[in-house]
């Protein structure tokens, strides 16, 4: 862990989110090294809490936005791996509002690890309420990667018409279940009964020749995968199978390269829940999207671009 920044004592040192704290020495630290320090743009960390955990978020604000990009991480990631999207939302002029997930990048929990996807849902709710007492401006537009589009798939097929954020709705490489997802089942149920958690593999997930390296390099990477999440997305995934189909229309980009999520299977759960989703297939992308070479973000960028107006 680098000595400039601290994740627990970090967090400890954050006022709530509100408040608008000025960037500590730590927080700059913790900035720079994901190049998060995106100049020209108001913005600050803070801290909420909530189903009992003390999560950490941030706010990207321009001078004039005209909208709201709520963004949502994957399994494994956090807040500092977004910073293409997040360049891309302020280049729009959007506000940017995104937290860690619980055990996750510098929230509390135990790393990797949830017990309940709902708590999932526990967390966007508390982030929209962060949102609204910033008073972040209309419309809001959700973008989700992996996990983080299985959070989003949950909210809309449950609460999408009551939902804060009535804008667009973007699934990047969106989770309903993973690849191998019977062997996966069938691991889990051998497994759980007498290990808590298996080693980590780190996989080639993105063209981006960098982007392994900087994981395996990056301090807030969690190192093993907890069985308690398995079990956790094993329920997960038979909610959305029997969930009510939404009328809502979201922007899905999936690699066809993408060799972590089952990405023919999600597609046609999806397709079925959702009212003629718009799908960007991206014959060399691989999974973490975001962080795709330049040329793989250009075209799916400007694919969502034309569609938000």
């Amino acid at each position: 862990m680098p000595a400039s920044f601290q994740p627990d004592s970090l967090r400890a040192s954050l006022q709530p989110l509100a408040a608008r704290q000025p960037l500590s020495t730590q927080a700059q630290a913790y900035r720079h090294f994901y190049s998060l320090d995106i100049p020209g743009v108001d913005s600050w960390l803070g801290r909420f809490d909530t189903a009992g955990f003390e999560l950490v978020a941030q706010v990207w604000l321009p001078a004039a936005p005209v909208a709201t990009l709520v963004l949502l991480h994957g399994f494994y990631d956090h807040m500092g791996l977004y910073r293409h999207a997040i360049e891309w939302a302020l280049a729009r002029q959007f506000a940017v509002i995104a937290c860690d997930l619980p055990g996750h990048g510098l929230s509390s929990g135990e790393r990797a690890s949830i017990d309940d996807f709902a708590v999932y849902q526990d967390v966007l709710q508390a982030l929209f309420e962060q949102g609204q007492a910033l008073n972040l401006p209309q419309p809001w537009h959700l973008c989700g990667q992996s996990t983080g589009g299985a959070i989003l798939v949950d909210h809309l097929l449950h609460h999408g018409a009551h939902s804060p954020a009535q804008g667009q709705v973007i699934l990047l490489a969106p989770l309903v279940r993973p690849r191998a997802w019977r062997w996966s089942k069938f691991s889990y149920q051998v497994l759980r009964h007498f290990v808590t958690g298996i080693e980590r593999r780190f996989s080639e997930n993105s063209n981006d020749p960098t982007f392994l390296p900087f994981l395996q390099a990056d301090p807030l990477q969690p190192r093993r995968l907890p069985t308690a999440w398995v079990g956790a997305l094993m329920a997960w995934v038979k909610r959305i199978e029997v969930a009510p189909c939404s009328p809502r229309q979201p922007l899905i980009v999936q690699g066809q390269a993408d060799m972590t999520v089952d990405w023919p299977y999600n597609l046609e759960v999806l397709k079925a829940k959702f009212a003629e989703p718009q799908i960007l297939l991206m014959p060399e992308a691989r999974h973490h999207l975001v962080n795709e070479l330049p040329a793989i973000r250009r075209d799916y960028f400007a694919f969502i671009g034309q569609r938000l107006g």
